[in-house]
């Protein structure tokens, strides 16, 4: 067949072939991808590589969209509008892919013991390890478009499951460093207090200082856009020496996580995204 532009429904079967082949991925089940490339080649009438090449874009569209690729795929960028497309509708038909309980049982066997452990903390992006500029306006532009920030920040259940790793972490933390007194203070004020107070968990670092934490998860990297509340920025700023904003990237797959403190533009830009409107 001639390379030409894909068609929705070759687009929608090549990316339907990518999630079963990330799904054993994700599972720990052996899958052959030559075996798919070819069945594949027969479906879409597509050459070998051209579909190699058309799965290393997915990897870039699931990169933008806050999601975990195969790691076998490398992500390539500069990717048709109509496979973005293509990838957000598989995600429509299949709500439960964004789901950190479906995900996670996917291997149960290291569930545990990520509950068990510490959490990987490393340095925040920086300027310096930006990606090349034409792959970062693409991711961002696909998130923005799919607004991710929105979509994680509804999804109650990846949200619920991001604070319970970290207040894992906290207590876990505590007691290793030899402070069991206070990990057992360690207190999930989100889920026992509400939404309210401006952050999700009230921690204490190894001296007794207090540690007011809000949690922000995604299942993708960790540029991945988040969204943050007025109330949020408010503690922030008026708890500057206690409040600390834990991103925890990767969840799905394998967590890890790094802080911020305020001041908050120091390391991120801060976009309005909705307004009150009242009447004059």
């Amino acid at each position: 067949m001639a390379d030409s532009d894909w068609s929705d429904e070759q687009n929608d079967a090549v990316v339907a072939d990518y999630f079963a082949m990330l799904a054993d991925d994700e599972a720990g089940i052996p899958y052959n991808k030559a075996e798919h490339n070819r069945q594949l080649q027969l479906i879409i009438d597509r050459q070998r590589g051209s579909i190699e090449y058309k799965h290393q874009n997915i990897s870039a569209v699931l990169k933008g969209l806050g999601e975990v690729w195969i790691p076998g795929y490398k992500p390539a960028f500069n990717y048709q509008g109509s496979l973005a497309d293509a990838v957000a509708r598989w995600l429509a038909r299949h709500p439960e892919w964004l789901s950190p309980v479906t995900r996670m049982a996917l291997a149960p066997a290291l569930s545990r013991v990520r509950e068990e452990t510490a959490l990987w903390i490393g340095p925040p992006p920086t300027h310096s390890n930006l990606p090349p500029p034409d792959e970062l306006e693409q991711m961002m532009a696909i998130a923005r478009k799919y607004d991710v920030a929105e979509r994680d920040a509804r999804n109650r259940a990846l949200g619920r499951a991001g604070e319970q790793r970290v207040l894992a972490h906290e207590r876990v933390s505590l007691a290793n460093a030899g402070r069991p007194d206070l990990a057992e203070r360690v207190r999930w004020v989100a889920d026992l207090d509400g939404d309210g107070a401006g952050y999700d968990i009230a921690s204490f670092d190894p001296n007794g200082r207090a540690r007011l934490i809000e949690v922000k998860t995604t299942n993708g990297w960790e540029r991945t856009p988040f969204h943050i509340t007025r109330n949020e920025l408010a503690v922030a700023d008026s708890h500057r020496e206690k409040w600390r904003l834990v991103r925890l990237w990767n969840f799905a797959r394998e967590p890890r996580a790094f802080e911020i403190c305020p001041p908050l533009d120091a390391h991120v830009s801060l976009t309005p995204t909705s307004f009150q409107a009242s009447f004059n």
